[in-house]
């Protein structure tokens, strides 16, 4: 069986040869499953069901139930939608189950009553956590069980209002002769706890490991079964966690919630813009600010760059919360197209608060980022820039421009620097100075052109100063 697509074949054969799968991972050898009477099983029995015409359904029918948690309302499309199965994935510490609590606390809150199964964590360790998070556990019932038919029979006895399953690796059924969290198991376990919400009308929250390569660890079609899928993603050292929709039959897929890891779990951030910029140390070298569209939300981030003469025949390329190759492709065409003399440096690029950047409409903030750096030379605190870079230093519109604008005058920005192509038809606000470049060139001139040669001095100053109080030392 192939884990990335679950096609199924006779015989081992390598890759997956399936037209359009691509997968990377090799055939996984699965039992042949036990001869089944005649009829279908137990669990799959469900009542008839009749033919309805599409135009006598109503889109009322499908209520959700708001969440206290804005970010997470915002990332379901609205609150929990009953029946649904939420996969939740993340690396591990992530925040998971931290984030599975949390929830499980809010629909009790209610007087409601949630069942969490839990197959890696005694209920004594559940305890501590919600100990921590200031959370009694009133309301919240606890089943330690990893065997799937023990589940099922439990969750149908007591019919909670929510269902957590933490985590989907640790069920098995016997139905299935591989052990916990083979492709087979999980792929068993998703299936049946799918038909399960489905025909209670209870939503299921499951949590799933991820893989070396970021991808959700178990076969493909685990993510075709479920209705939506999360992902809760960090990077090291960062107190922020950010959860994106990958699928979601509810909403859209484009939205982010911003959370900041606390003593009392996962906090929401409502601005995420502000916090950030309130750490930010004004006319730092380096550092510029982009606007970012997620979803229906405009982000300012601070992007950083730091350059230096490089001891090694290859210069180093380090990119945290931005793409690796586009980093390169931009500091080639800021080489060759716009006179920054990059090739002989060490580049470093890194984004503020632990985010990723997957738009390219931050390529003109990160080139200006590595030109700050490259002449020493700060960039304006009040100014912001954004604008995709093409392979001839062509400064490319991009879309939403206006609520990139909005954004950054509620906080009380008064610079852009933008494609000129975006500045037709856009509403600028009294006291803000719009910049239209075409090229890479230009844009650099204007926010440089001044300063450039200053900062080149002030650098040469310092390496002098240096080399003086270097030779009055004893020795």
């Amino acid at each position: 069986m192939c884990s990335s697509c679950g096609n199924e074949f006779a015989k081992w054969s390598g890759f997956c040869p399936a037209q359009g799968c691509g997968s990377q991972f090799p055939l996984v050898e699965m039992a042949a499953a036990p001869p089944t009477p005649k009829g279908r099983p137990g669990w799959l029995a469900t009542k008839a069901t009749e033919v309805v015409e599409l135009s006598s359904i109503s889109s009322g029918d499908q209520q959700r139930d708001p969440l206290p948690s804005s970010e997470l309302n915002r990332v379901l499309g609205g609150g929990v939608v009953p029946g649904s199965v939420v996969l939740l994935a993340g690396e591990p510490g992530v925040g998971k189950s931290t984030l599975l609590l949390q929830m499980a606390q809010y629909v009790a809150a209610k007087g409601e009553k949630v069942l969490y199964i839990s197959g890696e964590e005694s209920p004594q360790q559940i305890k501590l956590r919600s100990d921590r998070l200031g959370f009694a556990g009133e309301g919240v019932l606890m089943l330690p069980e990893t065997d799937l038919a023990s589940v099922i029979s439990q969750l149908d006895s007591m019919r909670p209002a929510l269902a957590i399953v933490d985590s989907i690796q640790t069920l098995y059924t016997d139905d299935e002769t591989s052990g916990p969290g083979s492709v087979g198991q999980v792929r068993e376990a998703g299936l049946r706890l799918l038909r399960w919400a489905k025909d209670s009308g209870i939503p299921v929250f499951v949590s799933g490991h991820m893989t070396k390569d970021g991808s959700l660890a178990g076969p493909r079609v685990l993510e075709h079964m479920v209705d939506v899928v999360l992902y809760l993603e960090s990077q090291e050292d960062g107190g922020y966690r950010v959860l994106r929709a990958g699928k979601n039959r509810f909403g859209a897929t484009t939205e982010v919630g911003v959370f900041e890891m606390t003593e009392q779990g996962l906090a929401d951030v409502s601005d995420p813009s502000k916090a950030l910029l309130s750490q930010r140390a004004g006319g730092a070298i380096g550092a510029a600010l982009a606007p970012v569209v997620e979803g229906s939300r405009a982000l300012l981030l601070e992007v950083q760059a730091l350059t230096s003469p490089s001891q090694l025949p290859a210069p180093r390329r380090v990119a945290n919360g931005v793409d690796y190759n586009r980093m390169l492709m931009l500091a080639a065409v800021g080489s060759r197209r716009a006179g920054l003399e990059l090739s002989g440096q060490d580049i470093i690029v890194n984004v503020a608060g632990g985010f990723k950047i997957s738009e390219p409409a931050a390529d003109l903030a990160l080139v200006l980022a590595m030109a700050s750096s490259l002449y020493n030379c700060p960039l304006d605190p009040d100014m912001f820039a954004f604008g995709e870079v093409g392979l001839s230093a062509e400064i490319r519109a991009v879309s939403q421009a206006q609520r990139r604008v909005s954004e950054a005058v509620r906080l009380g920005l008064k610079k852009c620097v933008l494609p000129e192509t975006c500045s037709d038809g856009l509403k600028v606000p009294e006291g803000m100075k719009i910049i239209g470049v075409r090229t890479l060139r230009q844009a650099v001139n204007a926010v440089l052109s001044r300063d450039r040669n200053k900062g080149q001095a002030e650098e040469r100053t310092s390496e002098l100063d240096w080399e003086s109080e270097a030779a009055l030392e004893p020795g």
